[in-house]
C-alpha cells in the first residue's frame, strides 16, 4: 500500500470509529461546546461567559460552528489523522519510514480502541497531543523559536503545555533562549489579544486562581496506590507500546534513548500533576512512547509478534461497543447522562420562544448545545458557584473555594433567565440550590414545568413571587 493509500485507510477507520458517536456528547468536549456556542452568540469568554480552561480549548470549536453531529465528528477524525500524519513525519526523520508506518498505525489504533469517553471527545488531553509532537519535532529539527511558539500554542490549549515546553528543552537546551521567545510571543500575542477584549483579568481568575484550586486539592483518599493501580491499568491496555518501546530502550541506540527517556519521565510528571490519574491524562504519555514503540518493532524483527499480539487487549475490551453503537444500541450506563440531557433539551424546546435565555445549575454545559439557548448569566455550570469542583460534586459537597463563592450566588440572584434547568440537586441534595441563602429569594420567582430522571427544569413566572423581580416585560 502507497502512503496515500495508507493514510485513506487511516482517515476511513477513524471517521467510522467516530461516527460511531454522532448522537452522543461526552462529558469532555460539553463546556468547551458550550463556551463556543457562547461565543458564536457574540459573547466574549471569560469576560461574559466563565471558563476554566485556556482559550483555545473553546476557539477550536468555532470552526465547525459549535455544532453536534456529523461535523464535531469529521472533526474529531481530522484531527486524529493529523496527530498521525506528525508521528510519521517524526518518526521518517528519526529513522526512516519503516518506524513512520508504525508510528501512525500505532497512533490510530489507540486513538480508537480506548475509553470512548476519553478518545473521542476533542478536549483539552487529547487537543494538546499534536502541537505536543509538533513542538517537540521542531526542537528536533533544530527550530528552537518556532518549537518555542508551538509549545505555547499547547499551552493555549492545556495549562499543561509547560510540560510540552520542558520536552523540548531536552531537544534544543544550546537554543532555550529562542524556545522561551517563541512560548512568550504566541502567549503574548494572546495576552495582548484577551487585554483588548477586556477579558484578561478575568482568564487570570478563571484559569488559574479556579485551577490553582482545582490541581491543589484532589478527591481521592489514596492518590498514590490509585495512581499506581491507574498508571499499571494503562500501561497494562498499551502493552505493546510498552512492549516495544522497552526495546528500544534496551538497545539504548545512540543519543536518542535517554533523550526520549527523559522525555517519558517529563511527560508522566505531567500525568501525575493533581493526583487525579484520570485515563485523559495519559495522553501526555502517548506521544513518546509511541515514537520510542515504533523504532522498537522495527529493532524486534520477527518478536514483534508478541507485541502486536498485546493489541488483542484493548480490541476484545474496546472493539465490541462500537458494533453495539454502529447497531444504534444505546443501552450503556456510560451514556445515560447524556441520554437524559437530550430528553431534558427536548421538554424546553418545546417550550422555549426566541429570546429565552437558560441557567444550568450542576456540571451539564451540554444543555446549552442540546437546547440552542444563550446563557442567562455569565456562568455555564456551577463549579464556581458552589466551590466544588466537576469531579467531585455528584459524591460529595466540600468546597475548594469559599471566598468568592457567595458574591457569585448573588450575582446570579441578580439575573433573570428564562430558563433554570437543575441537573444536580436530584443527584446530589448537599449541593441543591435552595440550600444556598442567596439563591432561595430568586428560585422562588420560578416554577417547575418538567422533569426527567437528573433533572428539574424551571422557568421564570410570568410575575414576580415576593416582589423580589420586576415584571418581564
Amino acid at each position: 500500500m502507497n502512503r496515500a493509500g495508507f493514510f485513506l485507510a487511516v482517515f476511513l477507520v477513524l471517521l467510522a470509529a467516530r461516527f460511531c458517536h454522532l448522537d452522543i456528547l461526552w462529558a469532555e468536549e460539553t463546556l468547551p461546546m458550550a463556551a463556543a456556542s457562547q461565543m458564536e452568540a457574540g459573547k466574549t469568554l471569560y469576560r461574559d461567559a466563565w471558563f476554566d480552561k485556556p482559550p483555545l480549548l473553546a476557539d477550536v470549536y468555532l470552526l465547525w460552528g459549535a455544532r453536534t453531529g456529523w461535523p464535531l465528528r469529521l472533526a474529531g477524525a481530522l484531527y486524529g489523522l493529523l496527530v498521525c500524519g506528525l508521528l510519521f513525519v517524526f518518526a521518517r526523520n528519526l529513522w526512516s519510514e519503516r518506524e513512520a508506518y508504525w508510528a501512525a498505525g500505532l497512533a490510530a489504533f489507540f486513538l480508537i480502541f480506548d475509553f470512548h469517553a476519553v478518545v473521542t471527545p476533542l478536549a483539552a488531553d487529547l487537543l494538546m497531543v499534536a502541537p505536543h509532537i509538533a513542538a517537540v519535532y521542531l526542537a528536533f529539527r533544530g527550530k528552537a523559536l518556532w518549537s518555542g511558539a508551538v509549545a505555547g500554542v499547547a499551552f493555549l490549549v492545556h495549562t499543561k503545555g509547560l510540560f510540552v515546553l520542558a520536552a523540548c528543552f531536552i531537544w534544543s537546551w544550546q537554543s532555550w533562549p529562542l524556545l522561551l521567545l517563541g512560548f512568550a510571543a504566541t502567549n503574548g500575542i494572546a495576552a495582548g489579544w484577551m487585554a483588548s477584549q477586556g477579558s484578561l483579568v478575568a482568564h487570570i481568575d478563571q484559569v488559574w486562581k479556579w485551577g490553582w484550586l482545582y490541581a491543589g486539592s484532589t478527591f481521592l483518599e489514596n492518590p498514590v496506590r490509585t495512581g499506581i493501580e491507574r498508571t499499571a491499568g494503562w500501561l497494562g491496555f498499551h502493552s505493546a507500546l510498552v512492549i516495544a518501546a522497552a526495546w528500544f530502550w534496551i538497545r539504548r541506540e545512540s543519543t536518542l534513548a535517554w533523550r526520549f527517556a527523559a522525555w517519558a519521565i517529563i511527560s508522566f510528571a505531567a500525568v501525575t500533576l493533581g493526583w487525579r490519574f484520570f485515563p485523559r491524562y495519559f495522553f501526555q504519555l502517548l506521544p513518546v512512547l509511541t515514537l520510542a514503540a515504533a523504532r522498537g518493532m522495527v529493532l524486534l524483527g520477527a518478536k514483534r509478534v508478541i507485541a502486536l499480539a498485546a493489541l488483542l487487549l484493548p480490541l476484545i475490551r474496546f472493539g465490541p461497543r462500537y458494533v453495539t453503537l454502529a447497531r444504534g444500541d444505546r443501552r450503556w450506563a456510560d451514556v445515560a447522562m447524556d441520554q437524559d440531557s437530550r430528553a431534558a433539551a427536548l421538554l424546553m424546546r418545546s417550550a422555549s420562544r426566541p429570546g429565552d435565555t437558560l441557567f444550568v445549575w450542576g456540571f451539564r454545559p451540554e444543555m446549552f448545545v442540546y437546547t440552542g439557548l444563550p446563557a442567562g448569566t455569565r456562568f455555564l455550570d456551577c463549579q464556581p458557584l458552589t466551590g466544588v469542583p466537576a469531579d467531585r460534586h455528584l459524591t460529595q459537597s466540600q468546597p475548594v473555594d469559599r471566598e468568592f463563592t457567595a458574591a457569585r450566588r448573588q450575582e446570579v440572584a441578580q439575573s433573570r433567565p428564562t430558563f433554570v434547568v437543575d441537573g444536580l440537586s436530584l443527584l446530589n441534595p448537599a449541593l441543591a440550590m435552595d440550600g444556598y441563602v442567596e439563591l432561595r429569594p430568586w428560585l422562588a420567582n420560578y416554577a417547575p414545568i418538567g422533569r426527567t430522571r437528573t433533572f428539574v427544569i424551571y422557568r421564570l413566572l410570568a410575575g414576580p413571587a415576593g416582589g423580589t423581580l420586576p415584571e418581564k416585560r
